[in-house]
Order: C-alpha cells, then sequence, then structure tokens
C-alpha cells in the first residue's frame, strides 16, 4: 500500500551548500538522506514529495554544518500480507520468477507461480506441465503479497504467489473472459 508519511528530523547541511537557499539545501540533503531508505515501520521511501516548516538552523562546534529542524513528506510503499500486486517479471531462475511491483522487486517461487507442476527451461521459462502455460521475462503479472522480511534490512525480502484464481499472467486471466464472450456468440 502506498502512503504519505510526515516526518520531522535534523537535516544536516554542510558548509558547502551555504549559498543554497535554506530550503533548497535542506531538500537536496532529505532526498540524499530518505530516497530508497527502508525501514520496518516506514516500508520502502519511493520519494520525497515536499519539504514543508525549516526552523532556524543550529551549527555544531566542531562540525561547522548546519542542522535545521524540518518537518517534510514522503511517499512510501509498505507491503502488506495479502496485497494484491501487479507487476512485470524482470528474470527467471532454476528456483523462481524475480518480478518488479512498482519500485521494488518481489520473488515468486518456482511453486507459487501456477497451480501445475511447473519446470524451467535454460531459456528463462517456467512452463506448466498439465496446463502448457508458460512464465518468461517481461510478462506482467497479477500476484497476491504472502511474505515480508526486513530481517536484513539491506535486503528485504517479499514473497508472492500467482497460484491461487484470479492471479498470475495476465494473458491467463483474459482466457475464461473470452471463452465466454465465444460461447455466448455460438448460442445466438
Amino acid at each position: 500500500m502506498f502512503y504519505r508519511v510526515k516526518v520531522k528530523d535534523f537535516i544536516r547541511v554542510p558548509p558547502s551548500m551555504f549559498n543554497l537557499s535554506t530550503k533548497d539545501a535542506v531538500l537536496q540533503n532529505v532526498k540524499s538522506s530518505y530516497e530508497e531508505y527502508v525501514s520496518k515501520e516506514m516500508g520502502f521511501v519511493v520519494g520525497v514529495l515536499d519539504v514543508g516548516e525549516v526552523k532556524e538552523g543550529v551549527i555544531v562546534p566542531g562540525d561547522g554544518a548546519g542542522y535545521y529542524e524540518t518537518e517534510f513528506e514522503l511517499l512510501t510503499f509498505n507491503p502488506e500480507l495479502n496485497e494484491l500486486v501487479f507487476g512485470k517479471i524482470r528474470d527467471i531462475t532454476d528456483f523462481g520468477a524475480f518480478m518488479d511491483i512498482g519500485s521494488i522487486e518481489g520473488m515468486v517461487h518456482i511453486s507459487q507461480s501456477m497451480d501445475d507442476f511447473v519446470s524451467f527451461s535454460k531459456e528463462k521459462v517456467l512452463q506448466g506441465r498439465k496446463s502448457g502455460r508458460t512464465v518468461k521475462v517481461g510478462d506482467r503479472c497479477k500476484a497476491r503479497i504472502i511474505a515480508v522480511s526486513y530481517k536484513d534490512i539491506n535486503n528485504p525480502k517479499i514473497g508472492l504467489t500467482m497460484r491461487q484464481e484470479g492471479l498470475g499472467k495476465l494473458d491467463w486471466l483474459e482466457e475464461p473472459a473470452a471463452a465466454e464472450a465465444k460461447s455466448g456468440k455460438e448460442e445466438e
């Protein structure tokens, strides 16, 4: 789920940026500190939306930099269990598929890619034995978040499934509707 989050923090502005307006210098430092930041509480920071109030700065002796108490707004993505996400397959390995879901990546284990026995080919394709369905790099898919782990904050993990009804490659989801439309025309 995407959220707008208001944050209050002391932002360090080095002396080399004193030639900029205070708001511009603070904005640049908020961006460098918070963009692509990950935390269990906020999730994944996608971007800095706005810098609000910037209070008067303080110079700390021995540092020379200015510290400004600042209020700013961030756009974050905090993945929630059972949330539906759309994405594009970025890579396929012998153990599953990696899917870009906006600003982050999730992993679909080979056993969660479809409701079938799935095999991996050297051409980086996952294929169902009975259904003949395939998943390859570039496919657009719909998945459900089944696991979120911040155990290693520098490398958080998001587990996805495409096995449930209504999930999977978008082409698969259109098949029942196309078959229903075709059978409806035949009855007329």
